[in-house]
């Protein structure tokens, strides 16, 4: 019987900073299902260090993402990883997208953003001379990173405190005990006095082996990319975003620079039929069964039905892709476009069919369940990890 102070269920890259922020101070486990961290949202993250533009003032998301980006930028300063406050322009490519760019200016200007820059088709066309629009938000706290590496190194500095990451070791099922939880995992039993999920895409289902009822479902949405051959990368020099649908949890296709020094263009938003479902192919009936017969996917579905379709019809017509990116680049040749895999957003969904916009943890006695943490929460990571250690702490004394 392995004994813990707390045991974090998930590799990722909100488990591991969870796991940073306690293991200075009491013993951790982190336990991992793969064979690698970080092989799921962490590892398939487009690699942006978000500015806090997008979030309602007030919000977790918006607390955490301002203090969480500020910390995460002096981390991969002390700990020598690669990274580049690059800025983005979020541009509005018709007349009618205005009121929505001049809210986002307002919402990160509440969330303590400095230098926003409203910028004319000319100023735009100086820092983007590819890009077409009728006016720009340039924003220039945002960066580019690579969060594997970093959610890495978070591993390697629990492992130098004297705490521990196990890899292959699944979370099977969990129950209170008289001092804690006692866990059973492919890799042995764990006793621990707290346990935390960071399960990411098995959050609702680790909380119901635990004997808990989340309160949503997760509900898995694909992000596929595509990457510009290099003889097209200088088409984009820093990020360039549309201006998002409010009424919907992402940010629409739009150009990345990524560390490594290629563009990638994306995401869609597709429903994915596989929680694991990086291919359109990936097909799990568990998974698909689990939100057919929750009500409140189908209360989703009726709202969102035309953007579904929508993004679905972009899955499968590159051409479509290729048109929603010419909004923004126009010089973009359908043959500059290459496949560059996918991502999947474990999207927490109410009962009442509302997309869980903001984080979402429930604390029970002797757990913490991390059940909504989209986007930012990989900028986030270090700020969020903070929290939920406080949390843990709290429970602890």
């Amino acid at each position: 019987m392995h004994t813990t102070d707390v045991l974090i269920v998930g590799g990722g890259i909100v488990g591991l900073a969870t796991g940073l922020a306690l293991a200075e101070r009491i013993a951790v486990t982190v336990i991992e299902a793969e064979k690698y961290l970080a092989q799921h949202q962490t590892g398939h993250n487009s690699g942006v260090i978000h500015s806090g533009l997008y979030y309602k003032p007030g919000s977790a998301k918006a607390r955490t993402c301002v203090e969480g980006r500020q910390w995460l930028y002096r981390f991969c300063e002390d700990n020598g990883i690669p990274h580049e406050r690059c800025g983005k322009l979020v541009v509005a490519t018709h007349p009618r997208e205005l009121p929505a760019l001049a809210e986002l200016e307002r919402r990160g200007t509440a969330n303590g953003l400095r230098d926003l820059r409203w910028l004319t088709p000319q100023q735009m066309r100086d820092i983007e001379p590819h890009v077409a629009g009728v006016a720009a938000l340039r924003v220039t706290e945002t960066g580019i990173v690579n969060y594997k590496t970093v959610a890495e190194v978070y591993a390697q500095r629990i492992q130098a405190s004297g705490s521990r990451v196990r890899l292959q070791s699944r979370f099977l099922t969990g129950r209170r005990i008289a001092n804690g939880i006692e866990a059973e995992t492919t890799s042995g039993p764990i006793q621990a006095r707290l346990l935390v999920n960071c399960a990411g895409l098995q959050s609702d289902r680790v909380a119901r082996q635990c004997g808990v009822e989340p309160g949503v479902r997760i509900v898995p949405f694909r992000g596929e990319y595509f990457q510009l051959k290099p003889q097209a990368a200088h088409l984009c020099r820093h990020l360039i975003y549309p201006v998002p649908d409010p009424r919907l949890p992402f940010l629409g296709v739009h150009f990345t620079r990524m560390i490594d020094g290629g563009v990638e263009c994306g995401p869609n938003a597709v429903l994915a039929f596989c929680r694991e479902g990086y291919r359109f192919r990936d097909v799990c009936w568990r998974d698909i069964c689990d939100y057919l017969t929750y009500p409140g996917f189908w209360k989703m579905s009726g709202k969102f039905w035309r953007a579904g379709l929508a993004e679905m019809y972009r899955s499968l017509s590159r051409r479509a892709f290729w048109q929603s990116l010419r909004q923004l680049i126009p010089e973009v040749s359908f043959h500059d476009l290459v496949p560059a895999g996918a991502g999947v957003r474990a999207q927490a969904i109410a009962p009442d069919g509302q997309l869980v916009d903001d984080f979402f943890i429930k604390q029970t006695d002797r757990m913490i369940h991390v059940l909504n943490a989209p986007s930012p929460a990989a900028t986030a990571s270090l700020a969020i990890g903070r929290h939920i250690a406080e949390m843990a702490l709290q429970q602890l004394r």
